[in-house]
């Protein structure tokens, strides 16, 4: 059986058909990860993410991990019953009334108390080892920042063998990419940093996205950026930017046609790459 497979057998199931005795073992393994004096802030943040949050939780709250941590949900103007799931979990969560990554990301930045940061997306679901395999990393000198893969959940409209093809191509990109711009590999559902270096940065608030890209470059001056390969800190992920795409193909074609534009940049370090940012991406 795969590590995921329980957390999935909820994902997308309203609340009403969750049974008890699940929701029970959640609350009950949620409380045994608290801790006055965390080394490590688990930071979620969701927008209208009632069914998913749950599994996502679920999946946090039997990870194997040595460090005491804190896991904290930042609830994003949502307007469905998230913050009723959120209750009945038992788990510390904030509200953020100002819609956007970025603002829900600096709302978790400003209440963490761990001395290392762990970016969480509500739609996704985590390996038993990530927050372990993130910390480890995080800990040695010179690290500022480090970031992990992920893969996408198989469904009807996607199938294990495209993804695994999808995946694997996209891997390859991303591991060439990463030599000399490691930041534009970052996502934030999969990203972790140094609280304090990350905090005199802050996110950004004024983009719809790529928040977690921006941080990352300019913790780059701060220190090592870390490519985490290890199967350990992969996650699974919603196909939510699959579909957004209209069909697998559709999203295989689009990407593939934006990578190969892009390829002869993979060779430009990004002190020589200019970053500008894209009306359609800016917070009017």
């Amino acid at each position: 059986m795969s590590w995921y497979s329980n957390y999935l057998s909820i994902f997308e199931k309203p609340l009403d058909e969750i049974p008890e005795a699940t929701i029970k073992e959640i609350q009950y393994k949620l409380k045994l990860k608290e801790h006055d004096n965390p080394l490590v802030s688990v930071i979620a943040i969701a927008h209208n993410e009632e069914n998913h949050i749950l599994s996502c939780l679920w999946s946090l709250s039997e990870n194997k991990c040595d460090y005491p941590i804190e896991i904290i949900v930042v609830n994003n103007n949502s307007t469905d019953h998230t913050t009723d799931v959120l209750n009945l979990s038992g788990v510390k969560w904030l509200d953020e009334p100002q819609k956007g990554p970025g603002y829900a990301r600096q709302c978790g930045l400003d209440h963490a108390r761990g001395k290392y940061h762990i970016c969480i997306d509500a739609d996704t679901l985590y390996p038993p080892y990530y927050i372990q395999t993130f910390v480890n990393h995080l800990k040695k000198e010179g690290v500022s920042c480090a970031f992990s893969l992920w893969s996408f959940m198989p469904d009807e409209q996607h199938s294990r063998i495209g993804l695994f093809f999808y995946e694997l191509l996209r891997d390859c990109y991303l591991k060439l990419q990463s030599i000399k711009r490691p930041e534009l590999c970052v996502r934030g559902m999969v990203f972790g940093f140094n609280t304090e270096m990350g905090r005199k940065i802050g996110f950004r608030t004024d983009i719809i996205r790529g928040e977690d890209g921006s941080l990352a470059l300019a913790l780059k001056k701060q220190g090592k950026l870390v490519f985490i390969i290890d199967r350990k800190a992969r996650a699974l992920t919603s196909n939510g930017t699959l579909n957004a795409d209209g069909s697998f193909f559709k999203s295989f074609i689009k990407r593939l046609t934006k990578a190969t534009k892009s390829f002869k940049a993979l060779y430009k370090k990004a002190s020589k790459y200019d970053y500008k940012d894209e009306d359609s991406n800016l917070i009017k």
